[in-house]
This record gives C-alpha cells, structure tokens and sequence, in this order.
C-alpha cells in the first residue's frame, strides 16, 4: 500500500471509531400511574396489580428496569420494595399490601428512570 491510501484508510477508520463512540440518546419517561388512585382501597394482606401507561414509552428508555415502593406522607419506603427488576414497559406489576396502619395517605412510586407518584389512596385493615 502507497502513503496515501495507508492515509485515507487510517482516516476512514478514525472517523468511523469516532462516530460509534457517540451515545445513543436516551430519553427519561415519567409513566402515569393509573392504578393504584385517589378512590383505591386495598387491604392489607391482599394482592392487587399496579398498573401504568406505557403507550407513550420511547425507544429508548434511559432506565428500564422498574421498582414499585410505597409512599406514606410523601416518605418512600425504599427499604421494603413492593416489586423490583421487572420491564417498565409491561405496564402492570402484582404486589401484596404489606402490614401497614391504617390510612388514606398512601401513595406507589413506580422507579425506572424517573420516580412517578400515584394519586393519594387508602390502606384498610385486614
């Protein structure tokens, strides 16, 4: 092979390297949390399904694995996840009502990518 050639192909691959090393972009998605909500009443003990709305979800999701936790007062109870390491797109997750008091300011956080609140709803006693 001449210099030039040599040159040319060593360019080629350069800018080729270059270019593959540039990330995809990612984009955060914030689903909308349509069960549990504000007329919810779940028993402890019971088991019911979160549900989500995923028809809206892009291509490329910066964090896709989900995390459903269980918010009194606004505090998320991180320590104890209702649900963990499954597809945000699936749109839904069973879980089982822990033993929680009584009370109607309970709130899911569904984690991905984003922490999203459900609406305010009940817990009842079993």
């Amino acid at each position: 092979m001449n210099k030039l050639t040599t040159v040319i192909l060593f360019s080629l691959l350069s800018l080729f390297a270059l270019v593959s090393a540039f990330p995809v972009r990612r984009d955060v998605w914030d689903p909308q949390i349509l069960s549990p909500n504000a007329s919810t009443v779940w028993v402890v003990g019971q088991t019911y399904n979160v549900t989500w709305n995923t028809t809206d979800a892009p291509a490329h999701i910066t964090n896709s694995i989900g995390t459903v936790v269980l918010a009194t007062n606004g505090t998320e109870d991180y320590e104890n996840p209702l649900a963990a390491n499954f597809s945000i797109l699936l749109g839904s997750i069973s879980i089982t009502v822990p033993d929680v008091e009584p009370g109607s300011d309970y709130a899911i956080v569904l984690f991905g990518d984003s922490g999203n609140f459900s609406p305010d709803f009940t817990i009842a006693s079993s």
